[in-house]
C-alpha cells in the first residue's frame, strides 16, 4: 500500500515505514503529526484518487530541524566593481511514517 501526500506544498510518495525529509514542520521531536491531505491511495492494486480518497498519514517527527546543503547565489557585473553573494541553508523535517489509516 502507498499514498501520495501533499505537505508544505510538495508532493511525496509514501509507504508504511519510510523515512524522508519534509520541509520544515513547527513540530518537537517524537511527536505525531497527521497529514490529511492524501491525493491518491493504492491498496492491493485499486487506486482511489481525489474526493474517493478516506485515508489519513500518520508520522512520527524523528528530528524537527536538519539543515540542508549551503546554496551560495553570486552576482557580479563585470568592469563594474558590483559583486553580491548571499548564501542559505534549506531547514527540513526529518519523519517517518508509522500508518496509512
Amino acid at each position: 500500500m502507498f499514498a501520495v501526500v501533499k505537505i508544505a506544498g510538495q508532493q511525496f510518495r509514501v509507504q508504511e515505514g519510510d523515512t524522508l525529509f519534509v520541509p520544515h514542520l513547527s513540530a518537537n521531536n517524537g511527536d505525531k503529526v497527521e497529514f490529511k491531505d492524501v491525493l491518491l491511495v493504492s491498496a492491493d492494486g485499486a487506486l482511489s484518487v481525489g474526493t474517493d480518497v478516506t485515508k489519513v498519514v500518520k508520522a512520527e517527527v524523528l528530528n524537527s530541524l536538519v539543515q540542508g546543503d549551503k546554496v551560495i547565489a553570486y552576482k557580479q557585473k563585470r568592469r563594474k566593481g558590483f559583486r553580491k553573494k548571499h548564501g542559505h541553508r534549506t531547514q527540513y523535517t526529518h519523519i517517518k511514517i508509522d500508518a496509512i489509516a
